[in-house]
């Protein structure tokens, strides 16, 4: 079965401003996640699957949805803050979504197959979707609590505009993850990449240690698990109108329960993306780069 990308797209770039998942970056418009979903198709994966907001629904589906349609079957679900467990009600304060997971949530009535779940505005690469789309389409049928991470290198993924958020990871010797420790502020100092640690502190790091850039693979029992574990979070949290309820945190719960693996990808990709307005030259002049050099074709869809 070919898996499904399940593309995150409900936010909006608050460094950046405005929905810079619509931005054209590529030579003739094109969108970082057009880039994404080209290099899903021909990374084996069967269907696309967007979590947006339904207040963009008509933007999203006339710029960016109507260009893939005779490529790949393409589903939309929305996250809104008010879709909540029985028994919750969003506080009125409230104006930040609940988080990555909870998006993820959102997908559940129309994901039964192993997933990859991506950002929409990070530019992934060609090797690390062939990477995770081989790990799930080779699952055996009816796989359970067998996940998988694409492990970048933090030297790859680092923005010359400035620090960046990364989640630095640890593997056991199988390869598994054992922990994601998210570190605020990561740059090069003087040479070395160096995350800031709690102490203020700069601490080097090796360039090829793996981070986590938010590209998961999930068989769909991880749904039940999200929607159980919410509902502790929510018990936890519903008056801290900041708290978010994210990938990382439910996986490490499920690590840690001895629940589930996750096996940590490597990828020679190069991520790059819009963190900060000033990134944008940069990101448009890489992806021209790739076009010259025959990675992608010059009009994708």
């Amino acid at each position: 079965m070919k898996p499904t990308l399940f593309v995150l797209a409900a936010g909006m770039g608050s460094r950046y401003g405005g929905l810079k998942q619509l931005d054209g970056l590529g030579p003739n418009g094109e969108t970082i996640m057009d880039y994404s979903i080209f290099d899903a198709i021909r990374g084996g994966f069967g269907k696309l699957v967007f979590v947006i907001r339904k207040d963009f629904e008509k933007d999203f589906r006339e710029k960016i949805i109507s260009k893939y349609e005779n490529h790949i079957p393409v589903e939309v679900v929305f996250q809104d803050i008010h879709n909540l467990p029985e028994g919750f009600t969003c506080p009125e304060e409230r104006v930040k979504p609940w988080g990555t997971n909870h998006a993820v949530l959102m997908g559940k009535d129309v994901i039964k197959e192993p997933f990859a779940v991506i950002n929409a505005d990070d530019f992934y690469g060609r090797d690390s979707f062939a990477v995770i789309g081989k790990y799930l389409s080779e699952l055996p049928e009816g796989a359970k609590n067998d996940y998988c991470m694409v492990g970048f290198r933090v030297g790859n993924t680092l923005s010359e505009s400035g620090s960046v958020a990364r989640g630095i990871c640890s593997t056991n010797e199988a390869g598994h993850l054992t922990t994601v420790v998210e570190r605020t502020e990561i740059m090069r100092v003087d040479g070395p990449v160096c995350y800031k640690d709690e102490k203020g502190e700069w601490v080097a790091v090796d360039d090829n240690t793996p981070v986590s850039m938010n590209m998961w693979g999930f068989t769909p029992d991880y749904f039940k698990y999200s929607e159980d574990y919410f509902v502790e979070f929510l018990k936890a949290n519903i008056t801290n109108i900041k708290a978010e309820y994210f990938i990382p945190l439910m996986v490490n719960k499920l690590i840690n329960d001895g629940t589930a693996t996750v096996k940590v990808l490597d990828t020679t990709s190069k991520w790059f993306g819009v963190t900060y307005a000033a990134d944008r030259q940069s990101v448009v002049d890489k992806i021209q780069a790739l076009v010259d050099a025959g990675e992608y074709p010059a009009k994708l869809f």
